[in-house]
This record gives structure tokens, C-alpha cells and sequence, in this order.
């Protein structure tokens, strides 16, 4: 496939959606998971959102791999391919996350008050927790993960390309 729209590589215009999506997808699934009414608001577009940020991932490496094909790689290039390798992982957690909360708050009501009936006050407590503590390492290791890849990504491209003060 030929990863070039009019002129420029496609990586660089789907990076800025990828930087957009993946963190949103992780705001939306945790509002979805702790503000009942986000959830009621957001619904089906919490998963979605995460839906596109999945399906992102792996078509921006894949114009990337394209690029880099395209380009003299640096060490710096390098590293960043290596931390955009680690993406994927977190951001189908995400998606997991916001798929289960969805179908559980939409479907799971009976379901939910029969683990209750079993667990306990404590246990299903505990469950709780450990589900909220889940979600917040998913979608923070996603958004921090993005962070860390745009950072290398534009050192890699603009780290001594241009003057910090203008001429006089």
C-alpha cells in the first residue's frame, strides 16, 4: 500500500490522530467507569472511541514502517520505532476495558447483583477496586506510553533542525 496523500507520508497526519484518540479513548473509559452520568451520556461511544484508537495503532506503525523504508534512520529514530512497538498492548487493554465496562453497565445489572449476593459487601468492594485499578494502569500506561513515542518522534525529526532565536 502506498502511504503518501498528496505529497506527504501518512504517518504524519495519522500520528496527530493516534496522539488525539488514544487518550481520549482512555478519558471517555474512565469517566465510563467512575461518573455514572458520563457513562449514561457517553454510552456506546466510549468503546468505539477506543475502537478507533485500536484500529489507529497498528495502520500509523504500518505507514511508519513505510516511512522509515523512505528516510536515513538515526539512533534516534530507532528508539523511537522500538517505544511505538510498545503501543498496541496498552491501547487493547484500553479497548478491553472500555468494551467490558460498557456491556456490563448495559447488560451485567443482573448479573451484577448476584456477585454481589455472593461476594459480599466486602468482596464486591474489593472487585470494584481492583477493577477501577486495572482501568487506571490501562489508560494511563496508553496515554503515557503516546506521550513517550511523540516525544522520541519529534526529537527524532526536529532536535537540531532549526534556530531557537531569530535573526535580527
Amino acid at each position: 500500500m502506498d502511504y503518501e496523500i498528496s505529497g506527504l507520508p501518512m504517518h504524519v497526519l495519522l500520528v496527530h490522530a493516534t496522539v488525539v484518540f488514544v487518550p481520549l479513548a482512555a478519558l471517555c473509559t474512565l469517566l465510563s467507569l467512575l461518573w455514572p452520568a458520563a457513562r449514561r451520556r457517553l454510552g456506546i461511544v466510549t468503546p468505539l472511541i477506543a475502537l478507533l484508537a485500536l484500529v489507529l495503532v497498528p495502520v500509523t506503525a504500518a505507514a511508519g514502517a513505510w516511512l522509515l523504508d523512505r528516510i536515513d534512520t538515526t539512533p534516534r529514530i530507532n528508539a523511537h520505532m522500538q517505544l511505538a512497538g510498545t503501543l498496541l498492548p496498552w491501547v487493547v487493554g484500553v479497548f478491553l476495558v472500555a468494551l467490558a465496562q460498557w456491556l456490563w453497565f448495559r447488560y451485567g445489572t443482573t448479573q451484577a447483583e448476584g456477585m454481589r449476593r455472593r461476594m459480599g459487601t466486602a468482596g464486591s468492594r474489593i472487585a470494584g477496586i481492583v477493577a477501577v485499578v486495572v482501568a487506571l494502569v490501562l489508560c494511563g500506561g496508553a496515554v503515557a506510553t503516546v506521550a513517550l513515542i511523540g516525544e522520541s518522534g519529534s526529537r527524532a525529526v526536529w532536535e537540531g533542525s532549526f534556530r531557537t532565536g531569530a535573526e535580527d
